[in-house]
Formats: C-alpha cells, structure tokens, sequence
C-alpha cells in the first residue's frame, strides 16, 4: 500500500530553507552544492549532487553559518569554504 503525500500548495515544489527554516517555493530560494572543498551556488540548479536551499539574503546565509546548518544539510563531515557563497550572496544583495 503506497502512503499519500501531502498535496503541495498551488501544485510547486517546496523547499526549506536552511537558514531560517522557513518553507519557500523552490523557485524563490538558492540551490546550494559542494564544490571540492567549499560550498557553491548553483542558481540553474543543474549541478550534479546533493543540495540544500538557502533564502538569497545574507541574514539567512548568516542565520545558517550559525546554526551549522550548511554541513548537516549537505552531509559532509569536514567543513566547507563558504567564501564563494559569501561573495556571491554580497553582489546579489547590492543589485537588488
């Protein structure tokens, strides 16, 4: 016997965000992935691996850094550079 899932509101995928919780439409947060030894963006969301969804502000990114969200979310043991993360986050804050 298969279980129902819950239906998703407005028929769009749904994701959490793993800084402040909060769940989003998928198309509204960041895809995030690990890149060698850091963490990196993918906005298109077509690099291959696990990945976590992230709000793009910088309160959420830095709601996460303290959590230590981002390596529970992507199961890596070590930590990650988050300087690429940084520095994208800060340009898209500025254009906005």
């Amino acid at each position: 016997m298969r279980a129902e899932l819950p239906e998703q509101p407005g028929g769009f995928p749904v994701r959490t965000c793993v800084g402040c919780r909060e769940r989003a439409p998928k198309s509204s947060l960041l895809r995030l992935v690990v890149a060698g030894d850091g963490i990196v963006p993918d906005p298109q969301a077509r690099q291959p691996g696990r990945g976590a969804y992230l709000h793009p502000s910088l309160a959420c990114f830095e709601l996460a850094q303290r959590r230590r969200a981002f390596s529970r979310a992507l199961h890596v043991a070590s930590p990650l550079s988050l300087a690429s993360l940084a520095s994208y986050l800060s340009r898209t804050d500025t254009l906005e």
